[in-house]
């Protein structure tokens, strides 16, 4: 008599399915879990490195450009004087008065020298306070502005901080549960825990939830689960899916930042600076090449002023201008019109 074979029952075939089905889901889950801490800490070191650079950077043109920015300030300081004592010592008719302080108001306008600020003013600490702001902003763009920038960048990540403080808070205290030294008794366990323990704390401390998560997996990695559980599967989805949301608001934050940052003042020279370095270019020599460019400008310019003072020049004379800021003029002329030209030429069509 021919053995008749059993044909599986379709509650096991359903609940076989099932399994199938949230095994999928676990592997694609771990799969972009993975990913978002790979790209995390990617983006975490790129930020790091930026905003690292950029701070070596500031501290390298401070050093090597103070003596070249001290010269620029002393030199404009001593124009401001020069022209100080030509009112009060010079005698001009009301129109020719009204067209020297033009030359002085202009000068001023055009960022060539400082805007003048009240020289009887006794509180110098008031005084040495725009100074350094003046220099600051001179190479690196109005304060102001970046005060603004970091306040949009405040306001628009307080919310996902909250959210991700939290969690961190909560992850840390799971794997201070499990890692704590003391709730061990052997020596050897006792020292591997303190370890990481430390690793723990360090991220803790610096808001790094990809690392915290990532040490939480490597625990679990070594518990062996139970694959043919269905809740079991079912709870250790639900959590990847959890913490993959924290990880993707973790790694938006970051790029987030990072965006803001190259966009500042110093983020845009650093860039800049990055494209000459590529060149076999030095930027800080270029750039302080320029501050010099800028000393021998000014520098012409208080010699006239002072001609000028001394008699040494007539009126007519110094209201032409010195002979360097028309050399510049000229230039800015010819750059103008060889940009119109080009624009000109391209939109010709033959």
């Amino acid at each position: 008599m021919a053995r008749r074979t059993s044909s599986p029952s379709p509650a096991t075939a359903t609940t076989t399915l099932a399994l199938s089905s949230v095994h999928i889901r676990l592997e694609a889950l771990e799969k972009e879990h993975q990913w978002l801490l790979k790209q995390i800490k990617k983006k975490q070191k790129e930020l790091n490195n930026f905003v690292e650079q950029m701070r070596s950077f500031a501290t390298e043109i401070f050093h090597r450009g103070t003596p070249n920015f001290k010269k620029l300030a002393e030199i404009d300081e001593e124009i401001h004087s020069l022209f100080d004592e030509i009112f009060a010592t010079r005698k001009f008719g009301k129109q020719t008065k009204k067209s020297i302080e033009g030359i002085y108001r202009n000068l001023q306008m055009a960022g060539i020298i400082s805007p003048k600020r009240d020289r009887d003013d006794s509180d110098t600490e008031l005084d040495e306070l725009f100074e350094t702001d003046d220099q600051k902003q001179e190479f690196f763009g109005s304060s102001q502005k970046n005060n603004y920038q970091h306040q949009q960048h405040s306001e628009f990540t307080a919310t996902s901080k909250s959210d991700e403080s939290r969690k961190v808070r909560n992850t840390f205290l799971r794997l201070a549960e499990i890692f704590h030294p003391d709730k061990v008794t052997d020596d050897e366990t006792q020292m591997r825990h303190t370890e990481i323990m430390k690793e723990i704390n360090k991220a803790y401390q610096e808001g790094d939830l990809a690392r915290l998560l990532e040490i939480e997996r490597q625990h679990q990695a070594g518990e062996s689960v139970n694959s043919n559980n269905e809740d079991d599967l079912t709870r250790k989805c639900n959590r990847l899916e959890q913490e993959t949301e924290f990880l993707k608001t973790q790694y938006e934050t970051i790029k987030r930042e990072l965006r803001l940052v190259k966009n500042t003042p110093e983020g845009m020279i650093v860039a800049d600076c990055r494209k000459i370095a590529k060149e076999g270019i030095d930027p800080i020599d270029q750039m302080l090449g320029q501050v010099e460019s800028e000393i021998q400008v000014i520098s012409h310019i208080r010699d006239f002023v002072k001609d000028f003072r001394e008699q040494k020049i007539t009126i007519k004379e110094f209201l032409c201008g010195p002979t360097i800021l028309q050399q510049m003029n000229e230039e800015v002329m010819e750059d103008l019109l060889e940009q119109m030209l080009e624009e000109l030429s391209a939109r010709i069509v033959f």
